[in-house]
């Protein structure tokens, strides 16, 4: 029997129309050092042991990168002793090999704290419970070492994802870059490496998340830091195109759907003229598939509850969360 994607990739399900439990997310507008660091103290207590810190390092002298002071000044003041983890690259670039990705590092200034490419010596298989694509998902080698994982995204639009948020930052940040990679993006024996779009690739990708979620079942947390939100992935580096959407702030859940969800719905609610070009972009490529997927998949909620920790917790609505956003500014 031939599978079969989903469909409905373009269209955002409302609120209203989304049965089921609700996560928490928090939320804060402060885009800083000490933002990044009172969020996360709010999902810290899930990470223990030896912590795996996933983030999206980037190509060379990429713009839109989480800033590394920040990371810097959360690992040294929260995770002593953590590491950043990413996997070598699918595309011929600048981290398409180990040495080419430790060199890229150096560039980009992730020089403060130990980086582990995780597939620098093999990979390993995770078994993928409940997909419809894979049994397994193939990771980089050392990510079984670790005892909890951090999931510290940039989130940001995608060329084929339509959006890139914590499901995006795992499932293709810990997938090796020669077979779990190739898994998610290349149909076998296709001349395209990159033949596989929208529903379809939406669910491979986070049938891969899943096997790392899996893997890490309460011992994960997921933050979305939503600054300079290229419709570009951080892998487009200096040639990302220009950010026009508004900076929003900073999500954080124990709910990866929960989290994806909230940021989605965070630019959704935007006035129009701020929204539109991200919009078009998620809705382009079939990205709100991926949340429909993971809901699927039993990953998480996609209702939530909004916890505003600038003002005493209160329970907001995304529209109030983004009512006072202004234009972007370089």
């Amino acid at each position: 029997m031939k599978i079969r994607p989903g469909t409905g990739g373009d269209r955002l399900t409302s609120y209203e129309e989304r049965t089921g439990g609700e996560s928490i997310v928090f939320f804060t507008r402060d885009l800083s050092e000490e933002g990044l660091i009172n969020i996360f103290d709010r999902v810290s207590s899930v990470l223990a042991g030896k912590v795996a810190v996933k983030l999206h390092t980037g190509e060379k002298n990429g713009p839109n990168i989480i800033p590394r002071p920040w990371v810097k000044e959360l690992l040294e003041r929260r995770l002593p002793g953590a590491t950043i983890v990413e996997t070598n690259t699918y595309y011929d670039g600048d981290r398409y090999t180990t040495e080419l990705h430790r060199e890229t590092l150096k560039v980009n200034g992730w020089t403060f704290a130990p980086v582990d490419i995780l597939d620098e010596d093999g990979v390993t298989a995770f078994p993928v419970k409940g997909g419809k694509w894979f049994t397994e998902m193939h990771v980089g080698g050392h990510l079984p070492e670790y005892d909890s994982f951090l999931a510290l995204t940039h989130f940001k639009g995608h060329v084929q994802g339509g959006f890139g948020g914590s499901n995006k930052n795992i499932g293709i940040g810990c997938a090796d870059g020669r077979i779990g990679k190739a898994q998610i993006h290349t149909t076998p024996g296709q001349p395209n490496q990159w033949d596989i779009r929208k529903e379809e690739f939406m669910e491979r990708m986070t049938e891969s998340t899943k096997s790392v979620a899996d893997h890490f079942a309460g011992r994960i947390a997921y933050i979305n830091v939503m600054r300079n939100m290229s419709v570009s992935c951080d892998c487009e580096g200096i040639y990302a195109q220009p950010v026009v959407t508004p900076n929003v702030g900073i999500v954080a859940s124990l709910d990866i759907l929960a989290a994806d969800q909230a940021s989605v719905d965070l630019i959704n609610a935007m006035k129009e003229s701020d929204r539109a070009v991200l919009c078009e972009r998620m809705s382009s490529r079939a990205g709100y598939r991926q949340l429909t997927y993971m809901k699927e998949l039993g990953m998480g909620n996609d209702r939530y509850v909004l916890v505003d920790i600038d003002n005493d917790d209160a329970h907001i609505t995304p529209a109030e969360a983004v009512k006072d956003v202004v234009p972007f500014q370089a």
